[in-house]
């Protein structure tokens, strides 16, 4: 696995930690309120968009390198 193929597979799990982990705060909110919460999981749901602009840029910078 090359070095690009690890990064795309990182990212996308960290994006995918990133808005999971939101999505569990603002149930949590939900569920038993708290400033906290909310901050945490809007948080979390900006760092996930960020993640995906990150990996935009990542794509349109690597395109000419090859994943093997």
């Amino acid at each position: 696995m090359s070095l690009k193929a690890f990064h795309l597979v990182f990212i996308t799990a960290a994006t995918l930690l990133a808005f999971g982990f939101g999505v569990w705060l603002a149930k949590n909110f939900f569920s038993t309120g708290g400033a906290g919460n909310l901050v945490s999981a809007l948080l979390s749901f900006g760092a996930g968009i960020g993640l995906i602009v990150y990996e935009c840029y990542f794509l349109k910078k690597t395109k000419d390198v090859g994943y093997l």
